[in-house]
C-alpha cells in the first residue's frame, strides 16, 4: 500500500528523473487518493496521451527499482491491459489511452479538472469521480465494487453524465459498454445495496436492447 505522501514524494522524485515534460492523468485508487476518497491504494494507476510518454515515464522509474511484471496476474486474459512496473508493494499500472474496455475520451480529458505539477516536467490530471466509476467496471473486481460503492456514497452523481459517456464509448466502438455498465451497476444495486436510479439501469438496457435487435436485422 503507499500513502498519499508517500505517493506525492514518489511523483516529485519522478519528475526529476524525466527529460521532458509529460502529463498523466490518474485514475482508480490513485484519483480516488487524490480526490479524498481513499488513504492509500495498492496500486498506481496511470493513463498516457501517447506511448512514447509511457517510455518517458519507464525510462524514469526503471532506476527506482521498479521492473516489470507479468499483467495477467491481475488482469488475466482483458484485453488493453496495462503495462506493469513493481518495486516491492508498490506497482504502476500504465495504460495508453485504453483502459481495458473504455476508451479515455477527449470528454473524460476534459472533466478531469483537478491538476497537480510535480518538479518541473511531470503535470497530473485527476480523473472525474464519474469517469472512475465507469473505469471500475472494466475490471470488475470486488475491490472495484467497493470503491464505486464509496465515489458514489460520497460524491453528487449526475448520472445522466454517466449514461452520455457510455453512449459515446458505443460510438468509439467499445459496442459492450451498456452491457458491462448495466450489470456492473445493476450489482451494485442488488448485492451492495448502492442507490443507483432505476431509470439509469432502464436506460443502458434499453440501448443494449437496441443494440441486440440492430445486430438481427443484420444476420
Amino acid at each position: 500500500m503507499i500513502s498519499i505522501e508517500e505517493q506525492q514524494k514518489l511523483f516529485i522524485e519522478i519528475s526529476r528523473r524525466l527529460d521532458k515534460e509529460i502529463t498523466v492523468y490518474a485514475i482508480g485508487g490513485t484519483a480516488m487518493m487524490f480526490l479524498g476518497i481513499k488513504d492509500s491504494t495498492l496500486d498506481i494507476d496511470l493513463v498516457f496521451e501517447t506511448e512514447r510518454d509511457k517510455e518517458v515515464f519507464k525510462d524514469a522509474i526503471k532506476p527506482l527499482g521498479y521492473s516489470n511484471i507479468d499483467s495477467a496476474i491481475v488482469y488475466g486474459g482483458k484485453t488493453n491491459a496495462p503495462e506493469m512496473m513493481k518495486r516491492g508493494d508498490e506497482r504502476f499500472d500504465l495504460f495508453v489511452i485504453n483502459v481495458i474496455d473504455f476508451i479515455f475520451s477527449d470528454t473524460m480529458q476534459q472533466r478531469a479538472e483537478q491538476i497537480y505539477q510535480f518538479g518541473a516536467n511531470l503535470i497530473l490530471k485527476v480523473a472525474d469521480s464519474h469517469d472512475i466509476i465507469l473505469m471500475k467496471c472494466a475490471t470488475d473486481r470486488l475491490k472495484d465494487r467497493d470503491d464505486a460503492k464509496k465515489i458514489i456514497e460520497s460524491r453528487k452523481i449526475d448520472w445522466q453524465t454517466i449514461v452520455n459517456e457510455a453512449k459515446k464509448q458505443i460510438n468509439l466502438g467499445k459496442t459492450d459498454t451498456a452491457w458491462e455498465l448495466g450489470y456492473f451497476l445493476e450489482d451494485l444495486k442488488n448485492d451492495l445495496k448502492v442507490e443507483v436510479p432505476q431509470v439509469v439501469l432502464d436506460e443502458l438496457f434499453g440501448i443494449l436492447k437496441n443494440q441486440i435487435e440492430k445486430r438481427k436485422k443484420n444476420i
